[in-house]
């Protein structure tokens, strides 16, 4: 016991002799109000409210989240000059500039309700918003010292299902006790919004959500969609089937707990679905999934599928497989008579993969049983309408700028900046693994309560973004693309591409 004291006696001199606040005689947004030594201090009576040069902060998880910010920067359902309804072919948001944070240490936010941290969670998001709102940010990973110069935003879209179900009540209440006029808008509600607008009022309808398993505990968009749906007049039958996308988010991000190409068989700390476990791959239904077993996109060991005792999934498409069936499977046992309508993405990863999500709900519209029966066509549209709330988001966005009289008269959308966090090694208490990354039970092992840095906030750069995801972003978000290479392009000692440049 004497040892022990010791140990943390000598681990909290050696934090905050690194600058880092670990205590709990206080919370998080009292240090952040109050403690104007602390690392996280905000000076909120000089908040410049109202200033419309401002930009507009948006945050996720990851680099997920580029797609509610892709959707919002090529928006154009206004007129530009009139403000009116109606596309001009001109992007709205044009003059905006606008601040873009992925927390890609602590992702995925969709874990922590499994983890029972829903409050480390709510911790997290409220940094995610303190860093937003503040000037701080670490120039590379490595520098002892942040810069000071970032600017405060004028409004927060949270571009993350998991942060909106758990964190945007939070950050209301954050923003309140701060004194701060702030507009927050999450992804949930315009994405339930976009899931009725093809709805009739009197129409019956089934409805699948596919969310992180965080988004589909909180459900959240269980409760919105019955909640808009009484405000809204609708009086069909509503059917809502959830499915947590365990890997699908990862695998997008190359969290390697669940994806690594570098893997030719089977390891011990995979997360994702397996034959054995709570999220199980059915061996009765590998045929309906359908895997890719090239180029190890699924683990085996053993030489044919069939003969695997340890099966473990290994690429962004075959984790889209498996939970596809498993919500098909779902929707067939309740056997309600009323097919699947349309699919709420309700992850901010999951546009990224619209192609595979086609590909395999058509092959499951046609699979056929072996007595020439078709298993999900009853059960299913032929042509599922995928949702992704982003627009929905962007549309929001825009009639609140309009409401308050905060668009910027003659800002540059080019001048955009990317931040993502990365893991803070000057903190003596952070452990990593051998790629840099915090593993699965320090990230959800930690507790709430104990404020310290455990990340960096810095500029994109390719020490942090991979180039199969700056293939990805080129490929199919390529405004947004363009945007970060300008970024970068305006920061030479963080520089991550020229414009020229080839991805590989």
């Amino acid at each position: 016991m004497k040892n022990l004291f010791i140990f943390s006696l000598y681990f909290l001199t050696i934090s905050l002799s690194m600058g880092q606040e670990l205590t709990r005689d206080q919370t998080l947004s009292q240090q952040i109000l109050n403690d104007d030594k602390g690392f996280y201090y905000l000076e909120t009576g000089n908040y410049p409210l109202g200033d419309r040069s401002l930009p507009i902060g948006v945050f996720d998880s990851g680099i997920g989240g580029l797609t509610v910010m892709d959707a919002i920067v090529n928006f154009d359902g206004f007129k530009n000059e009139d403000l009116l309804p109606g596309a001009d072919g001109k992007k709205d948001f044009i003059e905006e500039k606008f601040i873009y944070l992925a927390d890609q240490a602590n992702m995925p936010y969709g874990n922590y309700s499994a983890e029972n941290k829903q409050a480390l969670l709510r911790e997290h998001i409220i940094k995610d918003v303190q860093f937003l709102l503040g000037k701080k940010y670490y120039p590379e990973g490595a520098a002892p010292r942040y810069n000071n110069d970032k600017s405060p935003v004028k409004a927060i879209v949270i571009a993350c299902n998991t942060a909106t179900a758990y964190g945007k009540e939070t950050i209301e209440d954050f923003l309140t006790e701060a004194g701060l006029d702030i507009k927050v808008i999450g992804v949930i509600d315009a994405g339930v919004r976009g899931a009725l607008e093809i709805i009739n009022k009197d129409e019956d309808a089934t409805i699948g959500v596919m969310a992180t398993v965080g988004t589909v505990d909180s459900k959240g968009y269980v409760n919105t969609i019955h909640t808009l749906k009484q405000q809204m007049g609708y009086t069909g039958k509503f059917q809502v089937f959830q499915q947590g996308g365990i890997g699908i988010a990862e695998a997008v991000d190359e969290d390697t707990d669940y994806y690594d190409k570098n893997l030719k068989a089977p390891r011990k700390n995979y997360k994702g679905p397996g034959l054995e476990g709570k999220t199980k791959i059915d061996k009765t239904l590998l045929n309906i999934y359908n895997f890719d077993f090239d180029k190890n996109k699924m683990l085996c060991d053993a030489t044919t599928p069939g003969d695997c005792n340890n099966l473990q999934i290994n690429d962004a498409e075959n984790y889209v497989r498996f939970h596809l069936v498993s919500l098909m499977e779902q929707i067939k046992n309740a056997n309600t008579g009323i097919p699947l309508r349309s699919i709420i993405l309700g992850c901010t990863h999951y546009p990224y993969l619209t192609t595979e999500i086609n590909e395999v709900l058509d092959e499951l519209y046609n699979y056929k049983e072996s007595d020439g029966n078709y298993r999900y066509r009853e059960h299913m549209s032929q042509n599922i309408n995928l949702i992704d709330p982003a627009v929905n988001t962007a549309k929001e966005l825009f009639q609140y700028l309009k409401e308050v009289s905060l668009f910027n008269q003659d800002g540059e959308i080019k001048e955009s900046e990317f931040y993502i966090s990365v893991a803070n090694t000057d903190n003596m208490g952070v452990v990593v693994d051998e790629n840099g990354n915090f593993p699965y039970e320090y990230k959800y092992g930690r507790e709430e309560g104990e404020i310290q840095e455990y990340v960096k906030v810095v500029p994109f750069s390719k020490s942090n973004i991979s180039d199969d995801i700056l293939s990805r972003l080129k490929l199919q978000l390529p405004y947004t693309y363009e945007l970060i290479v300008n970024f970068n392009e305006a920061n030479p000692k963080t520089q991550i591409l020229k414009q020229n440049e080839k991805i590989k």
